[in-house]
């Protein structure tokens, strides 16, 4: 078997490898639009099932992984910010409050495509505007949803409480995939 990861994101390269799979990265040009009657909740799940689809032809022996994280609150989604003002914005919308992470996990071979979600909740502390300007300066958090990381500081200093895989919060529910890759 030779996998595929269609990732450009270090954390999920990170994950996969400590899973202890071997893998090679790929690159997949595709435009991340959600239509208007996909729910929030299906999302993710969506967006990497559209990833998949647009790699190109699989070859006998090859599996590809994609997958995307959404991060939403009262059903709102929250992409990745497009500048700092959008970050601050997003993180003001959090603080205090309850709200879902969701990622999708598609994985594809000549056969079938798998396509799974998991979703965990996360309570923010309240923020002060001092504690975000700091995290947002430090940790530059533009290429995440929801404007943070839950490995960087402000996943340690300002989360209360989480319901749900850590690693789904970080990008990639390695439960799911471990289970999936080991049954491939």
């Amino acid at each position: 078997m030779k996998l595929l990861l269609a990732s450009q994101s270090p954390r999920r390269k990170e994950l996969l490898s400590s899973l202890g799979f071997t893998f090679e990265v790929v690159k997949i040009d595709c435009e991340e639009i959600v239509p208007e009657h996909i729910q929030v909740g299906e999302s993710a799940a969506y967006l990497s099932e559209l990833k998949a689809n647009a790699f190109r032809s699989l070859e006998d022996g090859e599996v590809l992984l994609t997958a995307d994280t959404v991060v939403a609150i009262d059903n709102q989604f929250l992409g990745k910010p497009q500048d700092e003002e959008d970050a601050k914005k997003m993180l003001r919308l959090l603080s205090g409050k309850i709200h879902q992470v969701y990622t999708g996990i598609t994985i594809k071979t000549t056969e079938k495509t798998i396509t799974k979600t998991d979703v965990a909740e996360v309570e923010f502390d309240d923020l002060t505007d001092n504690e975000i300007e700091y995290y947002i300066r430090q940790y530059q958090p533009f290429d995440k949803a929801g404007s943070y990381g839950i490995q960087e500081w402000l996943g340690m200093a300002k989360i209360k409480r989480l319901n749900g895989s850590f690693y789904t919060i970080m990008g990639l529910p390695t439960h799911l995939v471990y289970k999936i890759l080991k049954e491939i």
